[in-house]
């Protein structure tokens, strides 16, 4: 069984004087156990709908949601019981220390009493804290303040948790030990991760798999390196000892029909191959010029490119 399962998923509005306004549109997504997911897209694509909507704070207009095989908000208690979540806002008491934040985490959510020195001694040993559990948390940085939030969260022990860009404004130390701590979540505790996030390196580093939503709308799913391999569009960076040669290895490919598009500017020049095979049919294909090569660079594509390929480079609102 999945952990969630949506199935053509909607949730809409109605607008005066005009068709209803759609978050999310026939989306059909499905987690596993023990995976690390990731929702990816602009701002107001519709991700924290679809974490509102797992965590029983909405309903859809259309479709199915179902979490644990529950559905979220008739079953909310039982569905809430097993997930935890970590919203862009920490939402901590800043005039509390660290433990005693953890604390109240813990009487509120009814851990049993004897549970809760042991629970919040290991979660703050986890997240690097131990040694500042009794400073206030308003005293924290970013990073500390999110660590702290995970903490706070992996204390009822949930089988499922909810990142809202976990690592919004932290520092590249706390990213890492963030990054690590999710990884061992997913792979050694068998937790599963619903992520979303605006860094591609993060998405590319921790996912299993990455669905990209635009405007509620599913527009492209797989793993990451499914992903930037789908792309099918390298540049091979060239640079020739003169301007002749870089125009001559050009000519020479578009008269041999090669799949590569160049651009040429002076000494350099750019071609566009759709897989490595093509970039090294023309680094070998042409004898006349490979001496005139000074130094070349093979470009892969980056998450970042298969982001904006498919969610276009104009500022969202």
């Amino acid at each position: 069984m999945n952990v969630i399962e949506m199935n053509r998923v909607e949730v809409s509005y109605p607008r005066k004087k005009q068709e209803r306004f759609y978050a999310l549109r026939e989306l059909s997504i499905d987690v596993k156990k023990g995976e690390i997911f990731c929702l990816l897209g602009p701002n107001g694509s519709g991700k924290t709908t679809c974490i509102n909507l797992i965590n029983g704070l909405g309903g859809p207009t259309g479709g199915d949601v179902r979490v644990f095989g529950l559905n979220p908000q008739k079953d909310a208690r039982q569905v809430r019981s097993r997930l935890a979540v970590v919203p862009q806002e920490t939402a901590l008491y800043n005039d509390l220390t660290a433990r005693e934040n953890l604390l109240f985490h813990a009487q509120y959510y009814g851990l049993p009493k004897a549970d809760w020195q042991p629970s919040i001694a290991k979660m703050l040993d986890l997240v690097g804290l131990s040694d500042r559990q009794k400073d206030r948390v308003g005293t924290f940085s970013g990073g500390m303040q999110r660590r702290l939030a995970l903490a706070r969260a992996l204390l009822t022990s949930p089988d499922l948790i909810l990142l809202d860009e976990p690592t919004l404004g932290v520092d590249v130390q706390s990213r890492n030990s963030i990054w690590n701590q999710i990884k061992a979540l997913a792979s050694e505790e068998g937790r599963t991760i619903f992520l979303t996030t605006n860094y591609m390196e993060e998405a590319d580093e921790l996912a299993d798999r990455i669905v990209i939503i635009d405007k509620g709308v599913i527009s492209a799913a797989g793993s990451p390196e499914q992903l930037k391999t789908g792309m099918m569009n390298l540049e091979l960076e060239l640079c020739f000892a003169t301007p002749e040669q870089a125009a001559q290895m050009a000519k020479a490919a578009s008269e041999r029909r090669l799949p590569a598009v160049f651009s040429v500017a002076d000494n350099n020049a750019v071609a566009r191959v759709p897989n490595k095979a093509v970039a090294l049919e023309l680094l070998q294909a042409f004898p006349a010029v490979q001496n005139g090569i000074v130094t070349f660079r093979l470009k892969e594509p980056t998450l970042n490119d298969v982001f904006l390929h498919y969610t276009g480079r104009n500022l969202r609102n």
